[in-house]
């Protein structure tokens, strides 16, 4: 299988009058057909900027971006248009028209299509129920939740039947448990349309509860990339580890000492760690960090822990963990 959308040794620079920032630096990810594929880094990393990229609204200084089999750069404007038809959007500020109600929002793309206003209004009809707004076709942007727009957003941007939906910090303006109706809405869209979903965000935790792979952008260029579930087990990266251990990591105080994470799955969640190292080591182990996360529907868990200062209790639990299978690497105080 193809995939739907690669990006090959992308980059983009600004030129200014007086310096040139290089904002995209070799950027090179696959996505396949009905993937859900996030793209995650810290602010300022050059996510929007790629998301740009990615339906042409910013033109790559170097590198090709392919879609669906073409190749965008070989492409006329007119044709540009045709593509980008095919990749709704959708924004953090939900970027709705506000002297519009719901449904003419949606109809809005529909409009500028030429479809005829009946047929417009029906599919936007269709949409509004698909994303559970019947109830709301006549309110205006003013009289909706930051949910309600952003449903809102997401049937207008399956207007014009896209393969694929780009969504640029979707969440990143909406409270806990609106975020979880939105991503669990999009997971729908994705199983039951088949529709690709591109997810840019800033935090772990919506890359988690929707993703199947994930590239890691820091200063313009990928860091790391894979399955969730193999990047949140083995980060390669500095940036890796920062991004998964998350805020309460950022709070631990690192003194004199080796620090390690181990991480676990779902049945090994359930035994014992750290009586059987202390058993093991006949030592005892600081727990410096615990944390359990739902990756894809699986439980997964880490800690840091402190080791004794002993080399030879630091041997054994080092045994101990390589024979019960459970990965472990060093770790360091990241923010320094």
């Amino acid at each position: 299988m193809e995939p739907i959308i690669r990006i090959e040794h992308l980059k983009k620079e600004f030129v200014g009058t007086k310096q040139s920032v290089e904002a995209l630096r070799d950027i090179n990810i696959e996505i396949m057909p009905g993937e859900i594929f996030g793209i995650i880094g810290l602010s300022g990393a050059g996510k929007s900027t790629l998301v740009r990229c990615i339906n042409y609204l910013e033109k790559p200084t170097q590198g090709k971006i392919t879609f669906d089999g073409k190749e965008l750069n070989s492409l006329t404007e007119k044709e540009l248009r045709g593509v980008r038809q095919q990749m709704g959007m959708i924004f953090q500020q939900f970027q709705l028209l506000e002297q519009r109600n719901a449904i003419r929002n949606v109809t809005f793309p529909l409009e500028i299509q030429g479809m005829k206003k009946a047929d417009a209004v029906r599919r936007a009809k269709e949409l509004l129920a698909i994303v559970d707004l019947s109830d709301r076709e006549n309110s205006f942007p003013s009289q909706l939740s930051g949910g309600q727009k952003q449903r809102v957003a997401i049937a207008r941007a399956l207007a014009t039947n896209p393969k694929v939906l780009l969504c640029d910090e979707a969440t990143s303006a909406l409270d806990p448990n609106t975020t979880k109706s939105i991503l669990d809405l999009l997971k729908k869209l994705n199983r039951d349309m088949g529709i690709t979903i591109v997810v840019i965000t800033h935090e772990m935790e919506v890359i988690q509860q929707i993703c199947e792979s994930v590239a890691i952008i820091d200063e313009g260029k990928i860091a790391e990339s894979g399955k969730v579930a193999d990047i949140f087990m083995a980060p390669k990266t500095r940036i890796g580890q920062k991004l998964i251990l998350g805020d309460a990591m950022r709070e631990t105080k690192f003194t004199e000492g080796k620090y390690y994470r181990i991480t676990f799955d779902g049945r090994q969640s359930q035994e014992p760690i750290i009586s059987n190292i202390t058993l093991a080591a006949k030592a005892p182990v600081n727990i410096m960090y615990a944390q359990t996360r739902d990756v894809n529907g699986v439980a997964m868990g880490q800690m840091v822990i402190q080791l004794p200062e002993n080399e030879e209790q630091q041997s054994e639990i080092f045994r101990y963990l390589e024979i019960s299978r459970i990965k472990y690497e060093e770790v360091t105080d990241y923010e320094h």
